[in-house]
């Protein structure tokens, strides 16, 4: 299955950077390993980032002078990065579970790795990882260290705790093991470090390199309020979407507000009129500016013309749901707040990108856009197996014969079509209300059960797409099954009769004789 990635994310892809010195003209500080080292360098050393490439692959190339920066920084912290050429290395590439290029794995020891979930695409976001994997999920720090701790990264989270308050210092050590990835943690027990702080036992307080520089929590301290709380405090009043922040921000829970300019001076300019906008619908949204020369493309996502700007508008991840701005009118603080304000009270309906709804259906396979969605798979009680699919989709266009042949099986027969769709939606071309991971991407909706669609992931043949119909819609249509017994009931032919004698014609090559339909 390709990946939708590209498409919803190309506004990530800056411009290609080519790599432009060649590693081995210059010392680097990227180890490289081989089958022979691996074991041996990793049983040496408590913490090792290493990057699994190939030497032809162009997300290697670009990563490459990152990675060797990152190496830089961290050699002094004494936190290898080594890198392992796949080409060369096949067997151990192999072992270790690669798949893809490049592949970056956290190493605690040869025997014990995992995945590496940070950022690369930057040197800051590498290190700043690796920082927090190097340390335990909370620190402890006094007055000594404290100062040196809260710019220790861009966001700190610290807590202020009596020791002999073990419940409290519990659940902040749970919540941080579980975003240890995400956020730097660290804890102090002394009243005084607190008062200091100008905060009371027991408190978390959130450092940033930021708007106020530092968020103080008066909630009550359990894991989900804390995260909630840390998600809004860490992000920006007015921040700027690009590759580091855009996954952070489509995860945050909330809609998200886009402003499009094409020069620094623009988007400097609407962060400063933005913030007060920012600041009163904090937690309920998130406003951050976006490089319309680099990302501009984005805006066709957002139903948006990606020729004109400056443009604003808003995106709600968890309804699929976005709210373009007229781009006919200027984008003036007050006007927008207005906007911003009857989304999130739900006084304007969203935007719903849409093919014109064809007037005939002409193949076997019911063709499906946003503005007929509702009607033709979700009102009405048949089982609809709908392909969403890309017209550029290698995968799709070697399906399509096979669907249509799926497609056949029902609509052919009165009693199946009344029971079973088979449809398609061309995905880049009309809005969908849930989430498309890849092309093509293959859901059953049943009847009586709409809103619980169930994916297909077996195998592209009609007989197995016939199957899963059968096997989770409502209405228990075996389409195939029938369709191979009328098949078999065709191939019956004749009983074999003793040959005729050589002077004897056979009746049924006689002039006149009748030919027999085949049953």
């Amino acid at each position: 299955m390709r990946s939708l990635a590209p498409l919803v994310l190309s506004f990530l892809k800056a411009s290609s950077v080519a790599y432009a010195a060649d590693a081995a003209d210059t010392e680097s500080n990227v180890i490289s390993l081989s089958t022979d080292t691996f074991e041996s360098f990793m049983s040496e050393h408590n913490l090792v980032l290493a990057e699994f490439f190939a030497p032809w692959c162009g997300h290697c190339k670009a990563l490459a002078p990152k990675y060797e920066e990152a190496a830089i920084e961290l050699k002094a912290k004494d936190i290898p990065l080594v890198k392992i050429d796949c080409t060369a290395e096949e067997d151990l590439c192999r072992s270790q579970g690669v798949e893809g290029y490049p592949t970056l794995k956290i190493f605690r020891g040869p025997n014990s790795s995992k995945p590496y979930q940070g950022a690369r695409q930057a040197e800051s976001s590498i290190v700043s990882y690796m920082v927090k994997q190097s340390l335990p999920a909370v620190s402890p720090v006094d007055g000594n260290n404290l100062e040196e701790m809260k710019i220790m990264d861009k966001i700190v989270v610290i807590g202020y705790f009596d020791s002999t308050d073990k419940t409290t210092h519990d659940i902040f050590e749970t919540f941080a093991e579980s975003q240890r990835d995400n956020y730097l943690f660290a804890a102090a027990s002394d009243p005084a470090v607190a008062k200091a702080e100008g905060v009371q036992q027991p408190a978390v307080v959130l450092y940033k390199d930021f708007d106020e520089k530092k968020a103080v929590y008066d909630g009550e301290i359990d894991q989900e309020a804390l995260l909630g709380w840390v998600k809004t405090a860490s992000t920006p009043l007015v921040g700027e979407i690009g590759p580091e922040t855009y996954s952070g921000y489509i995860t945050a829970g909330i809609p998200l507000a886009y402003i499009f300019a094409e020069t620094k001076e623009e988007r400097e300019k609407f962060t400063e009129e933005f913030k007060p906008i920012a600041e009163k619908h904090k937690g309920s949204i998130n406003v951050a500016t976006i490089d319309a020369k680099m990302f501009g493309a984005h805006a066709g996502n957002l139903n948006l013309d990606p020729q004109t700007f400056p443009a604003f508008a808003i995106q709600d991840p968890a309804k699929n749901a976005k709210y373009p701005y007229d781009q006919s009118k200027e984008l003036k603080a007050d006007d927008v707040e207005k906007f911003i304000q009857n989304v999130l009270e739900g006084k304007i309906e969203p935007s719903i990108k849409s093919e014109p709804i064809p007037e005939t259906q002409d193949g076997p396979v019911t063709v499906v856009v946003a503005h007929s969605y509702k009607e033709l798979v979700i009102d009405n009680d048949k089982d609809v197996l709908v392909e969403f699919y890309a017209p550029w989709c290698g995968h799709c266009k070697a399906l399509a014969p096979k669907y249509d042949e799926l497609a056949g099986l029902y609509i052919n027969n009165p009693d199946f079509a009344a029971k079973v769709t088979v449809a398609k939606i061309d995905a880049t071309a009309n809005d969908v209300p849930d989430p498309i991971t890849g092309f093509p991407t293959i859901r059953l909706y049943p009847a009586g059960a709409k809103d619980s669609p169930v994916e297909y992931e077996g195998s592209r043949t009609v007989e197995d797409l016939a199957k899963f119909i059968f096997e989770n819609g409502k209405h228990k249509v075996d389409a195939y099954t029938n369709a191979e017994q009328q098949q078999e009931d065709a191939d019956v032919t004749t009983p074999p009769v003793a040959a005729p004698a050589e002077d004897e014609t056979p009746e049924a090559t006689k002039e006149g004789a009748v030919e027999h339909d085949e049953l």
